[in-house]
């Protein structure tokens, strides 16, 4: 907290304003707030007018500007969000105002952190479905206008459930952090790995130029799940079954061909898992 007097000198300011624009009370006090309190705009650094004294030129509640960040004494900057208002004395005359402001970089950390816990699976890491179905419908987006083909590799581990029921949960946490990352060293950057839930994981490979190219990413793709995963007090053996689909031919949308590389998947099962399925008609959805 921040106040001036009627002349927009600095009357006060308490601790965290202190340490929040470097200034110690005794040092700010009489000095033009505009020097102790300097705002700019956050995207091209021009100086913003402090909204305190607008308060007192229009005895009126103000606030700052969007994206406006609040200088050091240092030199060094923060972005910061405000309530200001007027300050009268017992007999309504206007003597100052007083501004309060909090610096926003623990705020927005906090809402990168909640966005993130929105769009990513707490246990690997990966996109999850709502980021997936983003990313899915861009590059969608981006094949149909450049005429490529793309395709959705829907991944389920095999007999998953066994390694839960013998090696316990954590060891099961483990293994699909393990296959995460395999997943991940499988594909190109351009690429999206994510964590559908449990032990399914949808692969989405961007600017397929021919159909037979994907069977090597596929075949990859189950040799490298299969090699043991060794962790530190467990050496677990998996496999896993793969079905896909491809865009244009197996559908148009990001929800058909999800629904339709799980379909293959199931089917890849049914011809005895460890296997990789491509999704044609004759599958029911």
């Amino acid at each position: 907290m921040l106040t001036i007097d009627i002349s927009c000198k600095v009357a006060y300011l308490n601790p965290t304003a202190e340490r929040m624009t470097g200034w110690t009370l005794e040092e700010a006090s009489g000095r033009a707030v505009g020097e102790v309190m300097r705002i700019i705009d956050g995207a091209t650094g021009e100086p913003c007018r402090n909204p305190i004294e607008l308060a007192v030129h229009q005895d009126t509640v103000a606030s700052l500007a969007a994206n406006c960040v609040l200088v050091r004494r240092d030199g060094s900057e923060t972005a910061v969000e405000d309530s200001v208002a007027p300050i009268h004395n017992r007999e309504g005359n206007l003597i100052g105002a007083v501004i309060v402001f909090r610096s926003l970089t623990e705020t927005r950390a906090t809402a990168l952190r909640m966005s993130r816990l929105a769009q990513y699976d707490f246990l690997t890491g990966l996109p999850n479905r709502m980021l997936l179905r983003d990313r899915l419908t861009q590059a969608l987006a981006l094949a149909a206008r450049y005429g490529r083909r793309l395709a959705v590799l829907f991944v389920d581990l095999d007999h998953f459930k066994d390694v839960n029921d013998s090696a316990g949960h954590t060891i099961g946490d483990h293994v699909l952090q393990s296959v995460a990352g395999r997943l991940l060293a499988c594909v190109r950057s351009s690429d999206t790995v994510s964590r559908q839930g449990g032990d399914e994981f949808v692969t989405v490979l961007s600017e397929i130029d021919q159909v037979r190219s994907l069977m090597p990413v596929a075949e990859k793709i189950l040799a490298v799940i299969a090699t043991p995963h060794d962790l530190t007090s467990n050496v677990v053996h998996i496999t896993a079954s793969i079905g896909i689909s491809i865009f244009p031919q197996d559908g148009r949308d990001g929800e058909t061909l999800i629904q339709r590389a799980d379909a293959a998947m199931y089917w890849a099962k049914h011809n005895g898992r460890n296997t990789i399925h491509l999704f044609d008609g004759r599958l029911k959805t």
